[in-house]
């Protein structure tokens, strides 16, 4: 998303050198270009116009720096409608007032295309000081409200299903826009004029949305259509199958209103913990153990799940520690990492059993056995860990037993660290780098032994990390002597 907006505004800036030196005789930017490009365009062009000799484009007079001129150019026929649309947000009064007239004929004339062009960027520009007009015009026009413009395409009488059946294709257009302030501004609009009356339509769009915002303002109409109107079993099944977990967590909560709690412990082993909280929730509602239901979930190893796992890890208790460690020895790396963590969150480490998980096969074990030992790591033997840093190890593993160094500190975590800066692995590097430069502080002295030789040394070895006037810092904190001011290092 953000790659695409860069492209937008460099498009923009691009447009507008190109007219700048008198390159181009067409459109200053395609019309559906994208909000960032016609603003990209507009400050550019104002900060190029005083070196612009002869001035005939329109789209560079309608941003030139001179209100003068912009206001005379709005008198010109066939202007780019976004343009228009951001000299109604402009800062001097002649052209906002001139810039409105065009954009209220503009709507009159075409509603439609005006609408489905322009409300990406008109929500842009609402942001701005005077930018709030523009946005307004266009709400009372989707909400079908009499605005008094010349030949008013929404003033239709006094029926409001003839001005909803007038504005509903285009808010059905903006409500599945690529944009999502977009999208997000049509569902607002299209709730508040009460245009959905079916719950199971609006708990379709609530499955459908991927956009977070969005999707919250058709889960919580869906719900409160439930409320309001009893229980949907199709509506109810929509939220339950939703991309995003607050639509889940929402069709789990409706099963209690819809009779079918019994349907709670489906929901356990789902991949979202707000899901999973809702749904031992509901079982407890309903009479059950969610414990109980959770700890059936993860007996079988053939149909275990990572997220039963940690489903049960949530509500376990400390005597359960036994059937997750049964789970170590499970097939599927992810059970493995699963069960690594749920014995975390119950505090039952086992530091013999932690220690060998740091050479499993699978990444994501490792990883939540080192961030299991992180607390231990002061008790794990230093040359043990060293040697998980030899270069023929994984790369999984030499990452783990490096962070576990760099938490136990002291020397050997500064040895490491040095000697990881020249590593092949460029994770390894960067880690390392980072974590030498987080020695630094000005409120104390690193957790390093002072006046000790080494580290000295070793500091010589990282001058690179540092400005002179750091490392003489951490030198004299560490009552070391100055060495020598050097770039040489890494």
């Amino acid at each position: 998303m953000h790659a695409g907006r860069q492209q937008e505004k460099d498009a923009g800036r691009h447009a507008a050198d190109r007219l700048s030196r008198g390159d181009g005789t067409g459109d200053a930017l395609p019309p559906d270009a994208g909000p960032a490009a016609w603003l990209s365009f507009d400050r550019a062009v104002r900060d190029r116009a005083p070196g612009v000799p002869h001035i005939t484009h329109i789209a560079l007079r309608l941003c030139h720096y001179d209100g003068r001129i912009r206001a005379a150019a709005l008198d010109a026929p066939h202007l780019p409608p976004p343009l228009i649309a951001i000299r109604c947000a402009d800062w001097v009064p002649a052209v906002r007032r001139r810039a409105r007239r065009v954009l209220t004929q503009a709507l009159a004339a075409d509603p439609a295309g005006t609408l489905l062009l322009l409300t990406p960027l008109v929500l842009r520009l609402a942001r701005r000081e005077q930018g709030a007009w523009a946005l307004e015009l266009f709400s009372a026009v989707l909400r079908g409200e009499q605005v008094p413009v010349p030949a008013p395409w929404w003033h239709l009488g006094p029926s409001r299903a003839a001005l909803d059946e007038a504005t509903e294709p285009v808010l059905a257009a903006l409500r599945d826009s690529d944009d999502l302030p977009t999208r997000r501004f049509a569902a607002r609009i299209s709730l508040e004029g009460g245009r959905f009356s079916s719950v199971r339509e609006l708990a379709g769009r609530a499955r459908a949305e991927r956009d977070a915002a969005t999707s919250r303002l058709w889960t919580d109409a869906a719900l409160a259509a439930l409320a309001a109107g009893g229980p949907d079993d199709t509506a109810v099944d929509e939220l339950l199958t939703g991309h995003l977990p607050l639509v889940r967590a929402a069709g789990v909560t409706a099963l209690r209103g819809a009779g079918r709690a019994a349907e709670a412990a489906e929901y356990l082993a789902d991949r979202s913990g707000v899901v999973r909280a809702c749904a031992r929730w509901l079982a407890g509602q309903g009479g059950g153990d969610p414990r109980a239901l959770s700890r059936a979930l993860v007996e079988g190893p053939a149909q275990v799940t990572p997220y039963a796992v940690t489903g049960f890890a949530e509500c376990a208790r400390r005597e359960d520690a036994p059937l997750l460690r049964a789970l170590l020895d499970h097939p599927a790396g992810a059970v493995r990492a699963s069960a690594v963590r749920g014995l975390r969150l119950l505090d039952s480490t086992d530091l013999g059993l932690l220690r060998a998980l740091l050479d499993d096969p699978s990444p994501s074990v490792a990883r939540e056995a080192s961030l299991s030992l992180r607390s231990s790591a002061g008790r794990l033997p230093a040359d043990w860990l060293v040697d998980r840093l030899a270069p023929g190890r994984p790369v999984h593993t030499r990452r783990a037993a490096y962070r576990l160094l760099h938490a136990r500190g002291g020397v050997a975590g500064l040895r490491a660290s040095v000697e990881l800066l020249t590593d092949q692995d460029a994770g390894l590097r960067l880690l390392a780098a980072q974590h030498i430069q987080s020695l630094w502080s000005p409120y104390g002295p690193p957790a390093l032994p002072p006046r000790d030789p080494e580290v000295g040394a070793l500091l010589d070895r990282c001058t690179g990390l540092f400005s002179d006037y750091v490392l003489a810092r951490i030198r004299s904190q560490l009552g070391l002597p100055r060495g020598e001011s050097t770039t040489d290092g890494y």
